[in-house]
């Protein structure tokens, strides 16, 4: 972390807390070119998993700075279209930094050496093949950029535009988006569906652990479906401890 965000959590949540509001009401290229340029230049990075509306976060990020480093977690476990995806969105919107994170050989060896921790502990398998590369792909970073909306699910409902966690600020710019928004976005902007969405896959993660949606669902229902699981680990509190047995 540099020297201008040593700070305590409670100094770096006022600070979450001023940029809500100041951020309040503006469109979201206002806010990533302000978090970009100003606020953290050289220290922030884009997290992007190259999903089902992927592309309009990067299409604005890449508006503003090409160069922006775009951390994508490759788990071992993802859908071939979607490294597909991740290519073709990275040649057409000219991002110039990917990164791409994998597992730690040597934790996988020793959890989940047999490939089939999901099917048995769906939480440790986040940790180890999601969790614990951000981190460490994030030592270099005091903030990063994701692409949560509020109309994802109801644990999203309440999601602010700016957050304080784990020592670093958190940006989620289309938070207040609508799908209806992403769509028109995408649309104006001739940027490619995920190759996936139009076989019902409104939320696309490991291929496990990821099936399509019925009509009225929310968009994140096909990920560990029957399992009481919303999240990866990546947006809650799931431990790097949590790492199973094998």
């Amino acid at each position: 972390m540099s020297a201008a965000l040593d700070i305590n959590g409670a100094a770096l949540a006022d600070k979450a807390a001023v940029l809500n509001r100041r951020f309040a009401g503006l469109p979201a290229t206002d806010m990533l070119r302000a978090a970009i340029d100003e606020l953290f230049p050289g220290r922030i990075a884009l997290v992007s998993s190259f999903g089902a509306d992927a592309a309009v976060l990067l299409h604005l990020v890449a508006q503003v700075n090409p160069a922006t480093p775009v951390l994508f977690i490759d788990t071992g476990k993802l859908f071939d279209e979607t490294l597909a995806y991740r290519e073709q969105l990275t040649a057409q919107l000219g991002l110039t930094d990917l990164r791409v994170l994998r597992p730690d050989l040597a934790l996988l060896e020793a959890k989940d050496a047999s490939g089939t921790l999901w099917f048995r502990d769906a939480d440790a398998c986040c940790a180890i093949r999601k969790v614990e590369p951000l981190q460490r792909g994030l030592k270099p970073f005091d903030a990063w950029i994701n692409g949560r909306k509020r109309f994802q699910a109801q644990s999203r409902a309440a999601l602010p535009l700016v957050e304080a966690v784990d020592g670093r600020l958190k940006f989620n710019p289309l938070a207040d988006w609508t799908a209806a928004e992403l769509a028109d976005y995408a649309s104006r902007h001739s940027l490619p569906a995920h190759p996936l969405v139009a076989q019902g896959y409104l939320s696309i993660g490991c291929a496990p652990c990821t099936q399509p949606v019925a009509p009225g669902e929310d968009a994140r229902a096909g990920r560990w479906r029957g399992q009481g699981k919303v999240e990866c680990g990546l947006h809650s509190a799931l431990p790097v401890s949590r790492l199973g047995e094998e």
